[in-house]
């Protein structure tokens, strides 16, 4: 059976208008992983990664590293239940 894992990450920083709901989509899809992506108005940027654990905490190594040009001071990752997402979406 497949461990399926999900979590809701909030990263603080320098990360919002450089790509980096983009890179982490990109990132997703590229290991299955469900869920969505967006910015706050407080400049975070919070995402929920659903899918195998292995592939969920690649997409979480993204987020902590940022893609090129951002600079993250921070990343806060909680565990949730799964809900069976089946798409990832930027919003």
């Amino acid at each position: 059976m497949e461990d399926r894992t999900r979590v809701h990450v909030f990263v603080s920083g320098e990360v919002q208008g450089l790509g980096f709901r983009q890179a982490i989509a990109d990132k997703a899809n590229e290991q299955g992983v469900t869920g969505w992506v967006r910015n706050l108005r407080d400049g975070r940027v919070e995402a929920v990664l659903e899918g195998p654990r292995d592939e969920v905490y690649r997409v979480v190594g993204l987020c902590r590293a940022g893609p090129k040009g951002a600079k993250v001071a921070g990343v806060q990752v909680d565990r949730e239940p799964p809900k069976n997402e089946k798409t990832f979406k930027v919003r």
